[in-house]
This record gives C-alpha cells, structure tokens and sequence, in this order.
C-alpha cells in the first residue's frame, strides 16, 4: 500500500498549525508546480531508469490511493501499460473502497493487475504470540509483507519495484522500513502530499480518488491526518520552508507558525533520518559504502 504507519509509535495530538501574522508579506507559493514540466521530467525519470537496467517493466502496490495511483499514471506513460503490473494487496479489515478504486485505476490505464491477500501470512504469524501484540507491530508486519510479496512479483514479472512514498511521509518518517519505504526507484518522493494531489488532478486521476481522506487502510476508520494529528495542507506548508528553503525554526515562528507545531514536526524529521539512508556501515577502509562510495555513475550506470 501506499502509506503505512511508522516504526516508532508517537502520542497523537490535534496541533494548530498556523495563527495570523500581521507582518508577513506575500510571497509566491512554494508549493507551487510547473505541471507539465514536472510530468515530464518523472515520465522521462522513470523511463531512463528502468531501461537503463536491461528491463523494461516496473511493479507496484496498487493500493487506490492517490500516491500509488499517481506512480501508476506516470509509469504507464514512461512504459506503456502492458510493462507496468499493479498489485492489490487486501488484508481481511480492508475496505471494498480500496480494492474497487485499485480495479479503477487499472482499468482505466489499462495496466496488468492481480490481488493477492496478505491475510493468510500475517495472521499465521501473529497467531503463535500473544494476543495483546499492538496495533503497531500488527501495520509494520502488513507493510513488510506487501513488499515481501512486490519485491518476489518483481522477479516473476522481470521488473523493477516502483516506490510510491510522497516527500511528505518520508520527511516524518511515517512509514515502513522494509515496508512500503523499500523500492528499487521513486518517481514521487521529491513531491509533497499537497504536489502529488496537484499533479493528480493535472494528469486527469479520477476525482473520487484524488477527493477521498487519505488512508493507509490498515483498519477500518483509519486516516493519515488523524493519526498524525495534523492536515498535510498544513505540514506541507512548514516543512517546505523548513527544509526546501532551510527558514530557520525562529523565523518560521515568526511567521505564524505555531512553536508546538514547529518543534513537533522538526523532532519528527531529526528522528526518523535513519529511515531515510543506508544501513549505517562502520568505517574500516578509505572508501565506505555509505559515506565514501555513493555513486552509481563511478561504474558508468
């Protein structure tokens, strides 16, 4: 699926994000999107990629969000649909909603897909430790076997695993290692919540899935921003500036953006880094593998 809830738990909390602030100037925002540049570059991104491996083909989780859907529609475009295989990957407590927008988006494309449940395996799991297992572990062991799943479809299908995590669930770490955070390349992680609806809508996904909550359907009720405790329109704006535009954490108060907020979703971002990098290597030799040696272009690929 296409979002999934993190490793580390956290204390849920309704923040207010923004208060007026009668000295800020207007200023272009920086959300902001040149779309049909955008499309280009991840179509061709996803294009080079791939068959500068030899393959031709990508697999992905077909989950009928709109982060999955989005990679969908780039993917065919780059590939055409006949090289781009969409996995739905319902468990017993996901809704008919999810499994009836994947079909959609599949037909609509005209990509191959298949449905493979994943409640056989997590269920045979959990059914030999104790009953009180949390909710947590319960999401994390979903998502790994997802991508269990994906990564062994890939090799029948002789494809690579497209990624489908936004900038937005990366930056605050809200998903799983191993899980729906593993994948071969991304063609949406340098966009945000916010971007990824926008470029949705341009490239004409249909509106009951670009409209509906965001879920990672893990149980029934389930949404994205209330688990977090905020909206991505919100978080969207700060860690924009936070990080795209590296706005000092005084001046974003400045702002108007709350101290509670800003201090959160910083700590988010600090703590959740080992997510987002190789598994740290300790240093015995002149050129390490996560710090020294990095670059695919030093073997001409």
């Amino acid at each position: 699926m296409s979002a999934t809830k993190p490793d580390s738990d956290h204390q849920i909390q309704n923040i207010q994000a923004t208060q007026p602030c009668p000295h800020a100037t207007p200023a272009a925002d920086p959300l902001t999107l040149n779309l049909p540049l955008v499309q280009k570059i991840l179509v061709g991104f996803i294009r080079n990629e791939v068959l500068r491996t030899g393959l031709k083909r990508v697999v992905f989780g077909l989950s009928g969000g709109i982060d999955s859907t989005l990679a969908a529609y780039l993917a065919a475009e780059a590939l055409g649909p006949e090289n781009v295989m969409g996995v739905r990957m319902p468990y017993s407590s996901s809704s008919s909603e999810t499994m009836e927008h994947g079909q959609l988006v599949a037909d609509r494309l005209g990509i191959q897909s298949k449905t493979l449940s994943i409640a056989a395996q997590v269920d045979s799991y959990f059914s030999q430790l104790s009953p009180d297992v949390t909710r947590l572990r319960r999401a994390n062991m979903m998502a790994r076997q997802r991508m269990t799943i994906l990564y062994d479809q890939s090799a029948e299908f002789q494809a690579l695993v497209l990624g489908t995590s936004n900038k937005t669930e990366l930056l605050l770490g809200y998903g799983t290692l191993h899980g729906d955070m593993a994948s071969a390349l991304n063609p949406i992680g340098d966009l945000y919540k916010s971007q990824v609806w926008e470029l949705s809508e341009h490239m004409g996904v249909p509106p009951e899935i670009v409209k509906k909550p965001p879920t990672a359907d893990l149980w029934a009720g389930q949404t994205d921003e209330a688990e977090l405790g905020f909206s991505y329109a919100d978080v969207d704006r700060l860690l924009v500036r936070m990080v795209d535009q590296r706005i000092p954490l005084t001046d974003l108060e400045n702002e108007g953006f709350q101290k509670q907020f800003i201090e959160r979703v910083a700590r988010m971002v600090r703590t959740t880094q080992f997510k987002r990098r190789l598994p740290l290597i300790a240093k015995v030799g002149p050129r390490t593998i996560d710090r020294d040696f990095r670059y695919s272009r030093d073997w001409g690929t």
